[in-house]
C-alpha cells in the first residue's frame, strides 16, 4: 500500500456531503476538527454542529466510507473536545449556501459564548440569499433540524432557511 499524505485526505474529506444540504462538504461546515496519519493508521475527529443532530452517524459513516483504502486502519469519532460554532464555516462553504437558497449565519458573539438569552439570540435576523435584501422575517425560530431557522424575504417574496449562529 503506498504511503498517502495529509493533503491527500483533506482533498477526498472535501468529497463528502453533508446529508441534510450536499452543495457543501464536511469541510465547507468546518466539521473536521483532526486529521492524524500514524504508520498504518488513519484517524479523523468530526465537531458535531448539534449534539442532538440526527445526522451524526450518518456523517461519521459517510466520512468512513470515503476514507476506506487510504490506509490499513481508518477510525472516525466524533469528538466534543471543543465545541462547533457557525464561525467554522468556511468562506467558499458560506458562498455554497448562499447559491443554494440558504442563508449563510451570521458571526458568533464575541467574548467566551453566545448568551443564553438576548433579544438577538430569541429574534435572529439574515439577509435573503435570493436578491440580498435585509428586510426578512422570522417565520419559525425551528426550521426542519436543529441547527435552521425559517425565514421569509419581503422583498423578493422567497421562504428559505438560515444555519441558526452558534
Amino acid at each position: 500500500m503506498r504511503t498517502i499524505g495529509e493533503t491527500e485526505v483533506w482533498e477526498a474529506l472535501a468529497e463528502v456531503p453533508d446529508p441534510e444540504i450536499p452543495v457543501v462538504s464536511v469541510v465547507d461546515l468546518g466539521l473536521v476538527h483532526a486529521v492524524e496519519l500514524e504508520d498504518r493508521r488513519l484517524r479523523v475527529e468530526l465537531l458535531p454542529t448539534f449534539v442532538g443532530c440526527p445526522a451524526l452517524e450518518l456523517i461519521r459513516a459517510s466520512v468512513a466510507e470515503r476514507l476506506a483504502g487510504l490506509a490499513p486502519v481508518v477510525e472516525v469519532e466524533m469528538t466534543y473536545a471543543v465545541p462547533w460554532t457557525s464561525d467554522r464555516i468556511t468562506a467558499e462553504g458560506r458562498r455554497k449556501l448562499r447559491d443554494s437558497g440558504f442563508a449563510p449565519p451570521g458571526p458568533a458573539a464575541a467574548g467566551d459564548g453566545r448568551p443564553l438569552f438576548s433579544t438577538i439570540a430569541m429574534r435572529p435576523t439574515a439577509a435573503c440569499p435570493w436578491c440580498g435584501s435585509g428586510d426578512t422575517t422570522l417565520e419559525n425560530l425551528f426550521g426542519p433540524t436543529l441547527c435552521r431557522t425559517l425565514f421569509w424575504c419581503n422583498r423578493c417574496r422567497q421562504p428559505f432557511e438560515q444555519f441558526k449562529a452558534v
